[in-house]
Order: C-alpha cells, then sequence, then structure tokens
C-alpha cells in the first residue's frame, strides 16, 4: 500500500470519468479518491467536504472548477497539502460590471437550455468549445464527455454554476503556496488559457508549467497519456 494519498477534484458537471486514465495509471504511487461534490453550491463548501474525508495528509490536484475548489481547500488548511497540481483554471473571481453579467447569462442560458432540452442537448452545444476543434469529430472522447455530463441534472448543474459564479478570488493565495505544485493547461484551452496558467505559476514558489500541445480545455481525457506523464513526475517529486 502506497504512503502517499492523492485526491483528484472533477470539474463542473465531471466525475470519476473524466480522471479515469490517472486514477488507474498513477495507483502504483499513490492511494488515489475521487470526491463526488453531489448539490454542493459553494466551492468552500465542496472543500470543507473533502477535508472531512481526506487523510491528514495528502496531494491535491484539481481541474477546471475542480482547480478553484483545490485552492479552497488549501486556504482552508494549507498545512495538509503536500503537493497541488492545477489544471485548465483560473484564480480570478467573477468580474464585476457587464463582463460578469456576460458570464451569468451564458450559464443561465445553458442551465435553461439543460432543463428544457435535457443534459444530453445542453452538453451537445457545450462541449464545442470544451475541446480542442480536431477532436470535436473524435467520437468516443465526446461520447465520453456527453455521456458524464448526462449522469447529472440539471438541479445539480444549477448548484455549480451558483458555487463558480460567487467563486472566491484565489489570486492572494498563489504567493503562500510552498508545496511542489504543478501549473498545467491544454495549449488551445479557450476557457482557461494558456497566459492564465503562465501568471499563476509565475506566483508560486514551487510551481512547474506544461503545456500540453494539441490540447483544449479537457486536457484529462483529451491527451490522457501527456497530462498523466505530468502528474506521474509531479508526485514523484513529493
Amino acid at each position: 500500500m502506497s504512503t502517499r494519498h492523492l485526491i483528484l477534484v472533477p470539474g463542473i458537471m465531471c466525475d470519476v470519468t473524466v480522471w479515469e486514465h490517472q486514477a488507474r495509471d498513477l495507483r502504483d504511487l499513490a492511494d488515489i479518491t475521487i470526491p463526488d461534490h453531489g448539490s454542493l453550491d459553494s466551492l468552500p463548501a465542496m472543500a470543507e467536504a473533502i477535508l472531512k474525508r481526506a487523510p491528514e495528509r495528502f496531494a491535491l490536484a484539481g481541474h477546471s472548477m475542480g482547480g478553484r475548489v483545490a485552492f479552497e481547500v488549501f486556504r482552508q488548511a494549507p498545512e495538509r497539502v503536500m503537493g497541488l497540481a492545477l489544471l485548465d483554471t483560473a484564480h480570478a473571481p467573477r468580474r464585476a460590471g457587464p463582463e460578469g453579467e456576460q458570464e451569468a447569462a451564458q450559464r443561465n442560458r445553458l442551465l435553461e437550455k439543460a432543463r428544457k432540452e435535457g443534459m444530453r442537448a445542453m452538453g451537445a452545444e457545450w462541449v464545442q468549445r470544451m475541446v480542442h476543434p480536431d477532436r470535436l469529430s473524435d467520437t468516443a472522447l465526446i461520447d465520453a464527455i456527453l455521456e458524464m455530463i448526462a449522469r447529472k441534472t440539471p438541479d445539480i448543474f444549477a448548484a455549480q454554476i451558483r458555487a463558480l459564479l460567487e467563486r472566491p478570488a484565489a489570486t492572494a493565495l498563489l504567493p503562500q503556496i510552498r508545496c511542489p505544485t504543478l501549473v498545467l493547461c491544454g495549449r488551445e484551452d479557450s476557457w482557461s488559457d494558456l497566459a492564465g496558467h503562465e501568471e499563476m505559476a509565475s506566483l508560486i514558489t514551487q510551481a512547474r508549467l506544461a503545456a500540453i500541445e494539441q490540447c483544449g480545455h479537457m486536457s484529462t481525457m483529451e491527451r490522457p497519456v501527456e497530462v498523466t506523464a505530468a502528474l506521474r513526475e509531479w508526485l514523484t517529486s513529493l
């Protein structure tokens, strides 16, 4: 049994599928758990739920919204986090003014579509900017993403949208992170861009930046071998 414990935190509307390759291929290095956010509607509450079930010390990787949850875990219990991996995520709160209102409107329009037409129909629209454009014709990948989304309900979607719209700023936390940290994203991630990850990496003392080539936002599923290799190198360093 490994002495390391690794928590893999899914993003919005994701479940164990988003971490399937990593969970399978890193089990020789760590005991792995993947939390389910359920109907929790705030990032701090998601973090609190993870901490209640976590061992005393652990490594933590978060993808997309899961990266923001990872920041909240660190905020609540920095001494328990032995290493941090931040994948396809960001640290800023929702913008004030028209830009923030536009984000809320876009998210709520998708929620209404989910309520009226079903989760899979909403996902079919949502996925268009979720992956690298070349992967939109990859039926196996797109079906796996849509099936994952379809396992959630509109009410869960609504709760997670609330959590994201009310996301705390994590910028001030970045210089406080002293543990070995991997900052990773798909080079063509159109939601959480490379420039944002470069900024995060520059503000974290022990950060290593990795850009995954020919890859969009769903890096763990789009380029699982490359992402797992980066996580293995990070995990081995702890």
